[in-house]
Parts: C-alpha cells; structure tokens; sequence
C-alpha cells in the first residue's frame, strides 16, 4: 500500500506540487495557498516562485 503524502494543488492554473500535512483543504480539495484556495477573489497568484496562476 502506498501513502500519497504530496499532490498537485487543486487550483487549475496552478503549477505547485503541496505536502498535504501543509495543505489548505476546502472541501476535499487541497491547495498551496489562501489564494488559490479562495479562487484567487483579488486576483493575486499564489506567490510561490515559478508559478504563474491566474495571470
């Protein structure tokens, strides 16, 4: 059996791979960010380096 312990962040545009133990979970999905997590309201990305959510 195999533990997943590591996932892509559930925002679509999102390029960013989260440890689930440092996840925002909203609602079975998992994210890297309060940005992405709250469907980026302000428009601000994530601010993780490399990553070009929603620009």
């Amino acid at each position: 059996m195999t533990t997943v312990t590591q996932m892509k962040c559930a925002c679509l545009s999102c390029l960013c791979v989260v440890n689930l133990s440092a996840a925002i979970e909203r609602s079975g999905q998992y994210y890297c960010s309060e940005a992405c997590a709250d469907g980026h309201p302000n428009g601000s990305g994530c601010g993780h380096a490399g990553c070009t959510c929603n620009k």
